[in-house]
């Protein structure tokens, strides 16, 4: 059974959630704040959590920030629709997707779904082959560990940032696009959401580029997407 933690400070939503989630068969952390989010994430396994940006005591996106010190748990944020602003902010600090308020409970589940099972498969083992390791440039990622080393030194990436980097590796030098980046890491279609893929693809270069403004290895090919390069 997989724990979800549901972060937001309105009643009615946190209920909703609940229903669904448990009859999917998800067991259901609640907190009405981000303050109370981490104290639970601190003090509990949880395997994902759904969180409201705007709340009292600390806001998601102060949350969120806290809580990427110290865990890749993946994150959903709850938004509205006119909170645009605040989605990309969200995801530029680790967030790894946004359900907007009010949520149609099949996506809700559906993207709860394909987030933990990338969540689920990065923390599991197995046995390690030559296969298991891309190795471009000074970059080295190991998909049995899911250890991933720029120059040597291991650096801490989140599940949807360690997939589109597998992804660009595993294609090095090809042109992909954003909704090609998006519907192979997501597995599903992008139905306009392509563009968080660019958000990610700046917080990934922001880790394992020097420079992230002349970046060496993911390039950006304009009006047709990315590639990588060693």
């Amino acid at each position: 059974m997989y724990n979800i933690l549901v972060c937001d400070d309105e009643r009615d939503i946190v209920s909703a959630l609940r229903i669904y989630l448990e009859s999917d068969g998800y067991k259901v952390f609640t907190a009405s704040n981000g303050k109370e989010a981490i104290d639970i994430v601190n003090g509990n396994e949880i395997h994902l959590i759904l969180m409201d940006i705007m709340m009292p005591v600390m806001d998601g996106i102060t949350a969120m920030v806290k809580l990427r010190e110290s865990s890749n748990v993946p994150v959903i944020l709850l938004t509205a629709k006119s909170e645009d602003t605040d989605k990309i902010l969200g995801l530029n600090v680790g967030a790894d997707d946004y359900i907007t308020k009010p949520f149609n409970p099949v996506e809700m589940l559906a993207r709860v779904r394909s987030q933990i099972r990338r969540y689920t498969k990065l923390g599991g083992s197995m046995a390690q082959s030559d296969d298991d390791i891309l190795t471009v440039g000074g970059i080295s990622l190991n998909d049995a560990s899911k250890i991933v080393t720029v120059d040597g030194d291991a650096v801490n990436l989140t599940p949807t940032e360690y997939e589109i980097l597998k992804l660009l590796m595993q294609n090095k030098g090809r042109v992909m696009s954003q909704k090609e980046i998006y519907e192979s890491v997501r597995k599903e279609l992008a139905f306009g959401a392509e563009n968080t893929i660019a958000v990610h693809i700046r917080h990934l270069r922001e880790k394992i580029e020097i420079n992230p403004s002349e970046p060496r290895y993911i390039k950006v090919v304009w009006a047709h997407g990315y590639k990588f390069e060693g």
